[in-house]
């Protein structure tokens, strides 16, 4: 019975969360309230002229999140894959408008590193999804997350300790209809010259995995990660470190 009501609850968080995104995407900003208490620390980090990687995660409304970057003063690039037949709609796309944000396909020649590398060099906004790994789990790292291993990505700390960018981590939750908060939850910074090996990465990805358990043990019906991140690191038959 228990599962049944968080399973209910869950559902009912999402749906409020997909109209507030539908809601943005038609009137953008108008009626809709964004707390945004860090939006000057990530400013002093923009001026810093190494660019930004924004870590985020399927938490809250995110979405709103990315509307808000504008307030930034930077152009803003999203790692975003549109699988084949994704028919789930983006809140810019109820609207009909051009994105607000350059979109990067990770699916595109190199994962989209060199796009990633250029726009930070010129001081720009990179914003990434850190709960969940894509393609061969060479590129993720087990760490302990609510109680057993799970799989997530380390590339954007490759790319941090290359660029010298700082990386901030970003989450949002919904507060109320038609408003969010959003949290600055943490600021990495990562050694520079590491080399390729996940485990001179897995310090940072830690520091990442406990703001997000941080947040879903703050906020547990609004961790909308459907992929399950711990079955698949046991189906690899490897535990730990790749």
């Amino acid at each position: 019975m228990g599962r049944l009501v968080d399973s209910y609850r869950m559902f009912v968080a999402l749906g409020k969360s997909l109209i507030d995104r539908t809601v943005i995407g038609f009137l953008r900003e108008k009626d809709t309230e964004v707390n945004f208490p860090g939006r000057e620390s990530l400013l002093d980090l923009l001026r810093e002229g190494r660019g930004l990687i924004l870590m985020t995660a399927h938490v809250g409304c995110w979405q709103a999140a990315m509307a808000s970057l504008s307030s930034l003063r930077a152009p803003v690039h999203l790692l975003l894959h549109r699988a084949e037949g994704d028919i789930d709609m983006h809140y810019y796309e109820h609207s009909g408008t051009p994105p607000p944000f350059t979109i990067i396909d990770p699916a595109g020649a190199m994962g989209g590193v060199m796009e990633i590398i250029q726009a930070l060099k010129r001081g720009e906004v990179v914003c990434v999804m850190g709960d969940r790994p894509r393609g061969s789990r060479k590129g993720a790292v087990g760490v302990d997350f609510l109680g057993d291993q799970a799989l997530f990505p380390f590339s954007p700390f490759k790319i941090a300790s290359v660029t010298g960018s700082p990386v901030a981590v970003l989450f949002s939750q919904r507060s109320g209809p038609g408003s969010c908060e959003l949290s600055l939850c943490q600021m990495i910074r990562v050694r520079p010259g590491l080399g390729r090996s996940d485990k001179e990465f897995l310090p940072y990805v830690s520091q990442f995995v406990r703001a997000l358990e941080s947040y879903t043990r703050d906020h547990p019906y609004q961790f909308f990660n459907f992929f399950n991140m711990w079955e698949n690191n046991r189906s690899e038959g490897q535990g730990g470190n790749a």
